[in-house]
């Protein structure tokens, strides 16, 4: 079941009851996107701002700070940090990876070149510290800082660790919380700090994001092998195309056979890849159900993060989180 085929939309329900703090969001976006002297960085976030997406994230930050009863103004700047946070990793991971699209739309690296990509990148991280300044929070500052540099070394670590194949799912989960479950868990736990909420529903604010981050990584690298391209706006195979040890092909290395050991050696970490060697990995997860595994493992991340808010008074937005963790997994076979 696709993300956009699923009966309930609970993501849907919070960003119609966020509207209007989306919408502050979205205006303050666009004004700091603008650039008097480079029209290139207006040009190239735009192309990515407007390819659509669910603004999962920084609708994040501001259920967590009204889940926290905050009713100031900074909500809406921390929001839109995380945004230019995320856009900026988007940016520079497509020129890392290669990539050729990204939301069923050509790349920025395609359209213009990678030295924009990286400089307009660049840019937006910029702009996210110069908003995180404006809350007046070391707190906040401290947060956003820390997981921008934690993004950065998930990053790094990946380069070397997703064509080896001594990876295994200690390091592959290390990579997870650093490049993509580390902006989850931020996002929500400057939300509680924004509002002066208590240590302990700060704590369960950034475990729910940690698992709920680690639960969407997972589910999107097995969507790369069993997903609806035209609903995930990425080739089904591209992970192993661009030799990402992902959690089913680590899972698959794990239990290989010599001969199945080879056939990984060859194609993840030499790169020789031949006609028909796609239809053989997928053989290979398929006789060790290393597919359905890696669901399993998705879903136990789910209830994690379900748990971690649990001990969170009764709120429509807590049971719209909840909601929102089981969902991820909805995308899934």
């Amino acid at each position: 079941m696709s993300l956009d085929q699923a009966a309930t939309k609970p993501h849907e329900a919070l960003a119609e009851m966020l509207s209007s703090d989306m919408e502050s969001v979205n205006r303050l976006i666009q004004e700091r996107m603008a650039s008097e002297h480079a029209p290139r960085i207006p040009e190239v976030t735009a192309h990515l701002v407007g390819a659509g997406g669910k603004r999962l994230r920084p609708m994040l930050t501001l259920a967590a700070a009204r889940l926290c009863g905050y009713d100031g103004p900074f909500h809406v700047h921390l929001a839109a940090t995380v945004e230019f946070i995320h856009t900026a990793t988007l940016l520079h991971d497509d020129v890392v990876d290669e990539s050729e699209q990204r939301r069923g739309r050509p790349t920025a690296n395609l359209l213009w070149d990678n030295k924009s990509s990286v400089l307009v990148g660049d840019y937006l991280f910029s702009r996210s510290f110069q908003l995180m300044t404006e809350t007046g929070s070391i707190d906040v500052l401290r947060i956003l800082s820390n997981a921008s540099a934690t993004i950065a070394e998930g990053e790094v670590l990946q380069l070397t660790a997703a064509t080896d194949l001594r990876t295994d799912e200690d390091i592959y989960l290390q990579v997870v919380r650093g490049k993509t479950a580390a902006l989850f868990s931020a996002a929500t736990e400057v939300g509680g700090v924004i509002a002066n909420a208590d240590s302990e529903t700060v704590q369960a604010l950034f475990d729910y994001g940690d698992a709920l981050g680690i639960a969407f990584q997972i589910a999107d690298d097995l969507l790369d092998y069993q997903g609806d391209s035209t609903q995930t706006g990425k080739n089904v195979g591209d992970d192993f195309r661009e030799r990402k040890l992902t959690l089913p092909v680590i899972k698959a290395v794990a239990q290989a056979t010599p001969k199945e050991r080879a056939f990984w050696q060859r194609t993840i970490e030499k790169g020789r890849q031949e006609d028909g060697d796609l239809e053989h990995a997928l053989g290979l997860m398929a006789k060790h159900n290393t597919l359905v595994a890696t669901r399993d493992d998705a879903l136990v991340w789910t209830d994690r993060a379900k748990s971690a808010i649990n001990t969170l008074p009764d709120h429509e937005i807590r049971d719209l989180l909840s909601g929102i963790a089981d969902y991820v997994v909805a995308r899934l076979k």
